[in-house]
């Protein structure tokens, strides 16, 4: 009788800390080191590894079942189909079963592959977040090989030539290089994707890792949107004269994001012009108004934030993905705190005071109310509806 015969791992997730986690591997085969994060949501599995404010990080999600749905191309948020998101790795629970969903295009493994990102299944992802939440978001190497065998003396380059996102500036990478119009709406059941039909309104979006479906949320407002490189000037904004100015959401670290962003942002705010920002959009806001940004403990990433609006009094279920945040307590004079996270109070919303400049931390268009944050392009298009003198719409 023939000895037990054990399966050789296929993938390996090593920490800096030297933490070695084995498992099977899916996805693309190489490596790759970044940041590992968790995120808790149940659901958006494709929407979250194509969402460019993932670059440069490793993903672990803590919902087990991960590619029952499959993938299509309806759910991307890069707005280059084909473009990579910047997401370094993902880490399952369970392998990827068969997609049991009407819309599913192809299976997750495939689509994995297909776009370059490194996966690793079996991995007890309970474990992992737990050390996350204690230790912090931690640096690491992820690598898929078929054949289980590894270049340790690589793995270890690679993990140490990693700088970590803490000075990181992402933004340029993910960001578009050439000014674009955009007018897709968002999507309807049982028509798909729309267009906008005889915008009334303009804005320009600058794009620091913008995500589709926000671009869609705005166009739904009756708005022709024009997006520009994260790298735009204020003159190079303004030369398309908006009627309104949003500043997308993104990766890295926003005071490195900041040494270029902010003097835009700040000449762009002198002109009185509505301004809404969005996540990394929201905390460079925050710095040019004066306020500074903090690297969190482990983030906040998932689709079941609770977020108070100051402003109605109002409890709201959010999407989330941040690992820096604005310092509250550096507001200055003359910055209101909208919004706060109620799970752990930290800031999640700002707006000048007499001016039409507001931001969020989190995403309204991800849907996970389904739809409790929406009412923000509308409170948007509506500083911008005051500034033309056309009545405004109830939120």
């Amino acid at each position: 009788m023939s000895g037990w015969q054990e399966t050789p791992p296929t993938a390996v997730l090593i920490l800096r800390d030297g933490t070695r986690l084995e498992g099977r591997g899916i996805g693309a085969v190489g490596a790759a080191a970044g940041e590992v994060c968790f995120n808790t949501a149940m659901t958006g599995y494709q929407e979250i590894l194509t969402d460019p404010s993932y670059a440069g990080q490793i993903i672990t999600f803590t919902f087990p079942h991960i590619g029952n749905v499959g993938a299509n191309d309806e759910d991307i948020e890069t707005v280059n189909m084909a473009g990579a998101s910047g997401v370094r790795g993902a880490v399952l629970k369970t392998d990827i079963t068969n997609p049991s969903n009407y819309r599913a295009a192809e299976k997750l493994d495939a689509w994995l592959k297909k776009r370059g990102i490194i996966g690793i299944a079996g991995l007890d992802t309970r474990a992992l977040t737990t050390l996350i939440r204690e230790k912090g978001m931690a640096d690491a190497v992820i690598a898929h090989a078929p054949d289980g065998k590894f270049d340790e003396t690589a793995l270890k380059a690679e993990l140490g030539a990693f700088p970590g996102l803490e000075g990181l500036d992402l933004a340029r990478e993910v960001s578009t290089t050439q000014t674009y119009k955009w007018d897709e709406t968002r999507w309807r059941w049982g028509e798909g994707y729309g267009r906008v039909e005889d915008p009334q309104f303009h804005v320009v979006a600058i794009d620091f890792g913008a995500k589709r479906n926000i671009l869609r949320c705005i166009a739904d407002q009756g708005v022709r949107v024009t997006v520009v490189p994260a790298t735009a000037t204020a003159e190079d904004v303004l030369a398309h004269n908006p009627d309104g100015i949003f500043l997308s959401n993104g990766p890295g670290d926003p005071a490195a994001t900041g040494e270029y962003a902010v003097p835009t942002i700040k000449t762009l705010i002198e002109t009185g012009k509505p301004v809404f920002g969005i996540c990394l959009g929201h905390q460079l806001l925050g710095l040019a108004l004066g306020a500074k940004t903090a690297k969190m403990h482990q983030g906040h990433h998932g689709a079941n934030h609770p977020v108070k609006d100051l402003t109605t009094g109002k409890v709201e279920i959010t999407s989330m993905n941040h690992g820096f945040a604005v310092d509250r307590d550096s507001l200055p004079a003359g910055v209101t705190e909208t919004h706060i996270s109620l799970f752990d109070g930290s800031n999640a919303g700002l707006a000048v005071e007499g001016k039409p400049i507001f931001s969020v931390q989190y995403h309204p268009e991800a849907s996970p109310g389904p739809h409790d944050a929406h009412y923000l392009f509308k409170r948007f298009l509506n500083l911008v509806r005051e500034q033309k003198g056309i009545p405004e719409l109830a939120e």
